[in-house]
């Protein structure tokens, strides 16, 4: 069974710690994440895109897969499933009723008060399955696609005209590989956090270094959102694996091969977040 979102953020946001934000993109991700987070009792939140839901199958197929995970690996830790970067009310309603408790909706190119109208009909809907909905001001970026750096006016606007449950802001990380230091604004997150009083979720947590990533928890964040650091170490084994395996072909020993650093970035991540033996 799933855990509430909102309760896990909660007690992060109070106890200064941030929960993991994981991105599969299929069922070894899952598989060996959920694993490690159960080695040291994390509690985690799965995120998915839409494109690695599409590449999965499907809403539903994502949806039932964590469930099954947790049910047949005998979880105790508390497990979150969200839809990572929602394009639409529709992408949403989708993700909610398949059994997901929780959205990001990414209306980011909105003006602020189309943003607020939307996002206040995703939270009437998400109380509808009584799950956890992101919020996000700005747009987080990448090494291609410029980002747009949050209006802390509109920020605080949007989290008091909803029910938002977490803010999303974009205040210097990006999705993907750094191609330079990252320049987080804190003062920024200061401010919102001293307006908002909700969780701040940090996207773009890979790549970043400890000390950008502790001086956000001091600051407000209880959400940290991985997804690149996994998929570099992925590859990175399985391009090992393959170049001193040549005539392996079962591919469960070639897909298997990245188990051991899929774990490694997760308790990394955990032991730095903070979020060991918090479950």
């Amino acid at each position: 069974m799933l855990s509430s979102i909102d309760l896990m953020l909660t007690k992060a946001y109070h106890q200064k710690y941030a929960i993991p934000h994981f991105n599969i993109n299929n069922l070894e991700f899952a598989k060996y994440i959920l694993e490690a987070c159960e080695e040291v009792s994390s509690p985690v939140i799965i995120g998915v895109s839409e494109s690695a839901i599409k590449y999965m199958g499907g809403y539903n197929v994502v949806a039932k897969m964590v469930q099954s995970l947790i049910t047949d690996l005998e979880l105790t830790i508390p497990v979150g499933l969200l839809l990572d970067h929602g394009s639409s009310f529709e992408s949403c309603e989708r993700a909610l009723a398949a059994g997901f408790n929780g959205v990001m909706i990414n209306a980011d190119n909105s003006v602020i008060n189309e943003h607020i109208e939307l996002t206040k009909k995703i939270v009437e809907l998400a109380e509808k399955y009584n799950a956890y909905v992101e919020g996000e001001v700005g747009h987080i970026g990448s090494a291609e696609q410029t980002g747009t750096v949050t209006d802390v006016n509109d920020a605080i606007l949007l989290a008091k005209s909803t029910k938002i449950n977490a803010l999303a802001p974009s205040l210097g990380s990006v999705h993907g590989i750094y191609e330079s230091a990252a320049t987080i604004d804190f003062d920024k997150m200061v401010m919102l956090n001293d307006n908002i009083k909700l969780p701040l979720v940090m996207h773009g947590g890979s790549g970043l270094p400890d000390h950008i990533i502790i001086k956000s928890i001091e600051n407000g964040v209880a959400k940290i959102n991985v997804n690149t650091d996994f998929q570099i170490a992925w590859a990175q084994a399985i391009k090992k694996y393959i170049e001193n395996n040549p005539n392996v072909y079962d591919p469960r020993k070639i897909i298997g091969a990245g188990q051991s650093a899929i774990k490694e970035v997760a308790k990394q991540k955990i032991l730095l977040f903070g979020s060991n033996y918090k479950s």
